[in-house]
């Protein structure tokens, strides 16, 4: 890497300090002269000086050629570079270095560019901090978002709702939070996830917030949509028939063509009869109508879970003997999968009340299903207890699966469709969630809390 240059000064100096030194030696012991001696020790002096100051030279343009490279001049080397310099070839190979890495800083900074830029343009607001707090990244969307333009500290969020900063601090990774705020008077809510990296030696966090207001309110017209079109379909049912029944008894009462009731002495045996079956089918409408009201009532008045420790198995065993005789007599095999050491926190009345209505809705289910199954499962996953039940029939319509839950939404004849809707209530009481999953052959509604 070093140039001859330096080779042969080094080289040449090094030989004319030795060849001083042989004549100084020769000139001190075997042809003793005084004067020769001080010039020779003179000149053996002065060649060490000037090796020397040769050496620091050279350690000088090595330091200013480092410091010149770190400094990050790279436009300038040309103009510094000596031709007759010994290190001129070391300046040649870094400069071949210093233009890959100019090329990469312009590729990393390009790639920054376009990081950023999608950073700021996506929808979902995002803020970087480290762990005190301080902000390292805040997007466009979560300016608009918080309304603020600028935020140094997660401290300043706490303007907005006590605690906010603290929160979002101490949740852990890949946790999930819905968080409702008050932004100039407006009431937002917000789906918020974090995960914690490191970069360097540096542990930061990213939270993303997006405001999904607009989605749970169309969410919201829509169940009501949904609850509307099925309580105007029942109510309709209901009073048709009592208005028709009514028309026509007033009809019977009343003279041909004429606003005059019948007189006491006409009524005759079929206009009571026809009355009375009239009044009957009234009578049973009305009653229909109340239940249905009452059934209302009890989806809008669930108890509060009384929670304590269930054993899962334990509770499984009891929904079995409860079913045991009605599923040896339809032939439906009833299975139980789970570990006895499975435990959870909850209301066990309620939650058998949950499992009862699936496990009904299941063995209804497997009419004409050779072998039909139905199996209670439990498992653990992470902080969750997974509860499932599974049959093997029919499987649910794809155009039903969004209308299961509907309150009174049902396909059999004599249901009050209010059933799968008791159920996700409680389950949501105990803050877990209920789905269905369904193909001809399997169906599974999962229970997770």
């Amino acid at each position: 890497m070093v140039s001859k240059r330096y080779f042969y000064n080094l080289v040449i100096r090094l030989v004319l300090i030795s060849l001083i030194c042989f004549l100084l030696c020769l000139s001190f012991f075997i042809y003793p002269n005084y004067s020769v001696i001080i010039i020779l020790g003179g000149l053996f002096i002065f060649q060490v000086i000037i090796l020397i100051r040769y050496l620091n030279a050279v350690n000088k343009k090595l330091e200013n050629f480092f410091l010149f490279y770190l400094s990050g001049e790279v436009t300038s080397s040309n103009v510094r570079r000596n031709k007759k310099d010994e290190f001129s070839p070391l300046y040649m190979y870094f400069d071949l270095i210093n233009d890959k890495l100019e090329q990469a800083r312009l590729k990393n900074e390009v790639q920054n560019n376009y990081f950023k830029t999608i950073v700021d343009e996506t929808a979902v607001g995002l803020i970087s901090f480290k762990t005190d707090g301080s902000v390292e990244l805040f997007n466009e969307a979560a300016k608009k978002i918080f309304g603020m333009q600028v935020l140094r500290n997660l401290r300043k969020l706490n303007n907005i709702k006590d605690g906010f900063s603290e929160m979002l601090i101490n949740m852990a990774s890949n946790d999930r939070k819905l968080i409702s705020l008050i932004l100039e008077g407006e009431l937002i809510q917000l789906a918020t996830k974090k995960v914690k990296f490191r970069t360097m030696n540096e542990e930061l966090h990213l939270v993303s917030f997006q405001n999904i207001k607009p989605e749970l309110e169309e969410k919201e017209i829509e169940s009501w949509q949904r609850l509307i079109r099925v309580l105007t379909h029942e109510i309709m049912n209901s009073m048709t028939p009592i208005v028709t029944l009514v028309g026509t008894i007033v009809k019977k009462l009343r003279r041909k063509d004429k606003p005059d009731l019948i007189e006491p002495g006409e009524v005759t045996p079929d206009i009571v009869a026809r009355t009375v079956k009239g009044l009957d089918l009234i009578d049973s409408r009305g009653k229909g109508l109340i239940s249905f009201v009452q059934n209302y009532r009890s989806i809008t008045r669930l108890p509060k879970p009384d929670f304590k420790i269930v054993n899962i198995k334990d509770l499984f065993q009891r929904i079995v003997s409860l079913f045991e005789h009605q599923f040896e007599v339809c032939g439906i095999d009833l299975r139980i999968n789970c570990h006895p050491s499975l435990f959870i926190n909850a209301d066990g009345a309620l939650l058998e009340q949950v499992l009862i209505n699936l496990v009904k809705n299941a063995s209804e289910a497997l009419d004409e299903i050779e072998s039909p199954v139905v199996e209670l499962a439990a498992h653990s996953v992470q902080d969750q207890m997974v509860i499932q039940v599974t049959d093997n029939g029919k499987g649910i319509p794809p155009e039903q699966l969004d209308d299961i839950f509907v309150p009174f939404f049902t396909t059999k004849q004599s249901g009050s469709g209010i059933g799968l809707s008791l159920s996700r209530q409680i389950i949501r009481l105990h803050g877990g969630s209920m789905t269905v999953q369904s193909a001809p052959g399997k169906t599974v509604f999962t229970i997770r809390i």
